[in-house]
């Protein structure tokens, strides 16, 4: 992915407009646009706007970002809140497919999730697949709050699979983003970084 990303997204504090990039990029819209519409006043999700043939549009949702509330000292509630969340969705038969704080909006008052983003990776799949990729992230991006962890787990209303499991989990979503890499820019930057990414996520103890 280039620069990490598959879409680029601009708002103007009323509406965002999602452009999707990389392959399958119809595809991915269509999914996104069909999840929000099918879990609105189901889940905490923006409303739909618009869709074009390359674009999707939706209503600003105010909310604090949940990777800058980990960075103030607030990964307890944002974990908490995290797994409270992923159990609504999972009994709704859906997985989010890249699930974590880096697409959530949280009330600043209150961190109870105001919106959950990014669904355009949604399907119907094994609970585990998002359990692990929160995690992932955290390990990932989020070290410092590792320890942490444990409070997401506890607020997930659902079985938590074994430490091999949700690494397996972790190292076969990083294959398929090589491959979605590999597929976008042969060689490039995304699939290399992907790769290293694959090697530290294999190379995990819990």
């Amino acid at each position: 992915m280039k620069h990490g990303y598959t879409n680029s997204t601009i708002g103007d504090g009323a509406l965002v407009v999602k452009c999707y990039q990389g392959p399958e990029a119809a595809f991915r819209l269509s999914t996104e646009s069909r999840y929000l519409r099918r879990l609105r006043g189901r889940l905490p999700v923006p409303r739909v706007h618009q869709v074009t043939s390359t674009s999707l549009t939706t209503r600003f949702v105010s909310g604090a970002h949940g990777q800058e509330l980990l960075d103030e000292g607030r990964a307890v509630e944002v974990l908490t809140e995290c797994g409270r969340i992923l159990a609504g969705i999972h009994r709704l038969g859906i997985v989010h497919g890249d699930y974590g704080p880096q697409n959530m909006l949280f009330d600043p008052a209150t961190f109870e999730a105001t919106a959950i983003l990014d669904w355009e990776w949604a399907h119907p799949g094994r609970p585990v697949e998002d359990l692990a990729w929160c995690e992932w992230i955290i390990r990932s991006h989020h070290p410092e709050h590792v320890p942490l962890l444990p409070h997401f787990f506890a607020a997930y209303d659902g079985l938590v699979p074994e430490w091999d499991e949700r690494q397996a989990a972790m190292v076969a979503r990083c294959r398929d983003l090589i491959d979605f890499c590999a597929r976008w820019e042969p060689g490039g930057g995304g699939e290399k970084l992907w790769h290293e990414r694959l090697e530290t996520t294999a190379a995990w103890a819990e």
